[in-house]
């Protein structure tokens, strides 16, 4: 959905740079009201500095995320004679924003054989060999990456998830995995594009089984220009960290028990049903959420099965009657969320609803009586540029639920059409509290290296620093509706079809699987 390329390339590059390891902070901003934990020594150097020509080394791994003590193994074809493979943590440490946690012995290269195209869904399989096993035994839980190093210089990093075993007290962090794969044009095919450049021959299924392109994402998926600041953020708050994947919001309906919240990031766009049914039931036991994006949860998308294991193939037609399926389950057709013959538009969860790309406009704060806003800034005060690319807007004409608090009201035009960026909030009867940022310039304001940040000045990277370290010090203690409920302000903001009496809260039902 966004265009990624020019985004990728360009924060990528600031994300990487490898003379600037880590940000002091502005002793100017404010701070969470939490004590971070002290940090270790981190290991300087993690960056790739040489990817080296296409496909001169390359790989995947054979489990999307593992349980520590449970090994997983890499699949790499290089042009170099030998390789290593080092693992490094991502999080929070001194001097550095990873720390190593092991390193491979040189292994012998190969060049693997050509990937194959599946039809008639073109999806692209690496039909390659095991390089080697790597034994994860007392690897914390986290995101990892591993940097594979030819000795002809070429570098490329494997994502891994190490998950956490029990979620109880955490605020969990999910990596969107099935975004990442969704935009993967390794072998020429994604679910938006095929090597002729005709939309049309796209993908219909993409498979895990192998990298992640190298030209934009460094073999790391979205990882590290969306999701890497919140992560080292959420470490350096303090509070209980918790890691999973997409995939694993899918596999386990367990994942999410005795969790204080759970956050996603900056683009999570693909959900399968059993993910956000986990979500839903999640929140309704008073689990809150954040969605630190936009466009979340827009396309509806289905797991299977590949010779490497479950849950490592990603179906999404975008089309109802394309879809077999729409003939002999059609619940689990995947036409995108909000679409008929069966609509449940992300706002029933979100509360804000995904309006349109590509956008370029200001965060314009709307009611600074909420606790989040409240002393950080002034009705009216602009954040410029923080909106984009993608937005999305509170929407009464799609399942909304209610009492729900606009914090930002950002007016913009986008494709020639004026509309509303929204902030939303909102609060449930068992307490659990829903915020969704709408855009997915939120995170870059955490990122010291985002140039689109920097060049909005101090105030704007201060203020969301300190209304997301307060969002993560209340969903730490539990319930955060509770404390902060949600006061709804749609008839104040004129938002059309709203009251001055907000509708009972509905909460969102669960879907067909």
């Amino acid at each position: 959905m966004v265009q990624r390329r020019a985004l990728a390339a360009a924060v990528a590059i600031l994300a990487l740079a490898a003379s600037c390891e880590s940000a002091s902070p502005d002793p100017t901003s404010p701070q969470p009201t939490s004590s971070p934990a002290a940090a270790a020594p981190g290991t300087p150097g993690w960056q790739i500095t040489h990817p080296g020509p296409e496909h001169s080394i390359e790989g995947f791994a054979d489990r999307i995320s593992v349980k520590p003590d449970e090994p997983v193994r890499l699949f790499v074809s290089t042009t170099a004679h030998n390789f290593t493979v080092t693992a490094f943590r991502m999080g929070n440490y001194t001097g550095s924003d990873a720390v190593q946690i092991w390193k491979s012995d040189p292994h012998n290269g190969r060049v693997q054989p050509n990937f194959t195209v599946q039809k008639p869904t073109s999806t692209v399989i690496a039909p390659w060999d095991p390089a080697l096993t790597v034994d994860t035994t007392g690897w914390a839980a986290g995101d990892y990456l591993f940097r594979l190093d030819g000795d002809n210089g070429s570098q490329q990093f494997v994502p891994l998830t190490v998950r956490t075993p029990s979620n109880e007290g955490r605020i969990v962090i999910v990596n969107a995995v099935t975004t990442w794969q969704a935009y993967n044009r390794w072998g020429g095919y994604s679910l938006y594009d095929s090597p002729s450049g005709k939309k049309a021959l796209r993908s219909r299924a993409v498979s895990f089984d192998r990298p992640y392109q190298a030209d934009t994402m460094q073999g790391a998926g979205d990882f590290l220009y969306f999701e890497l600041p919140m992560v080292l953020f959420a470490e350096r708050s303090g509070h209980q960290i918790g890691y999973a994947t997409d995939a694993d919001l899918d596999a386990d309906p367990h994942l999410l028990d005795g969790a204080s919240a759970v956050i996603t990031l900056a683009h999570d766009e693909y959900w399968s049903a059993n993910m956000r049914n986990n979500l839903v039931k999640a929140r309704d036991r008073g689990v809150n959420l954040a969605f630190l994006g936009g466009n979340e949860g827009y396309r509806h998308m289905r797991f299977d099965s590949t010779t490497l294991g479950p849950n490592r193939l990603e179906i999404d037609y975008k089309s109802f009657n394309e879809d077999p399926l729409s003939k002999t389950n059609p619940a689990l057709a995947t036409q995108e969320w909000r679409s008929p013959p069966n609509p449940h538009p992300e706002s029933a969860l979100l509360g804000n609803y995904y309006k349109c790309n590509p956008v370029d406009a200001d965060l314009v704060a709307a009611d600074t009586t909420n606790w989040l806003l409240q002393g950080i800034l002034s009705d009216g005060q602009h954040l410029p540029r923080m909106v984009g690319n993608e937005y999305n807007q509170v929407d009464l004409a799609v399942p909304t639920p209610r009492p729900i608090q606009v914090l930002f009201h950002s007016p913009l035009t986008c494709n020639g059409n004026p509309g509303y960026a929204d902030v939303s909030y909102y609060t449930t009867p068992r307490g659990a509290a829903v915020f969704a940022a709408g855009t997915e310039y939120w995170i870059c304001g955490l990122d010291p290296r985002c140039e689109r940040a920097n060049t909005a000045g101090d105030t704007t990277r201060n203020a969301i620093t300190a209304i997301t370290a307060r969002l993560l010090d209340a969903y730490a203690a539990g319930p955060a509706g509770t404390a902060h409920p949600a006061i709804d302000n749609l008839a104040k903001l004129n938002i059309p079809g709203a009251t001055s009496t907000a509708s009972p809260y509905q909460p969102d039902a669960l879907v067909p699987n």
